[in-house]
């Protein structure tokens, strides 16, 4: 089949012609072998992968606050002291 191809990388396609005429090939043999090793590779997959199709997942009793108790750890708590003076049984100022 003759086809035209555009938008090749110059210094890439140089490179693909000298090395064909060393091995006493065509530009469309090396061309065809290069095509049909790149469809012997996995196609990719169609769907994308979206954070709406995970599902929640339940770790058992006492980690009802998990997410937030993570949160707290990465962000910091911004009630924090509140928080602990109210579980010390002292009101803060």
């Amino acid at each position: 089949m003759d086809t035209t191809i555009r938008n090749l990388d110059e210094t890439a396609y140089r490179a693909l012609k000298a090395r064909a005429a060393l091995e006493g090939r065509s530009i469309g043999q090396v061309v065809s072998d290069a095509l049909n090793l790149y469809l012997l590779r996995p196609a990719p997959e169609e769907k994308t992968v979206s954070i709406l199709d995970w599902k929640p997942v339940d770790f058992g009793p006492g980690t009802e606050r998990l997410s937030e108790q993570i949160d707290e750890i990465l962000y910091g708590d911004p009630h924090g002291e509140q928080r602990d003076a109210e579980i010390a049984g002292r009101k803060l100022g």
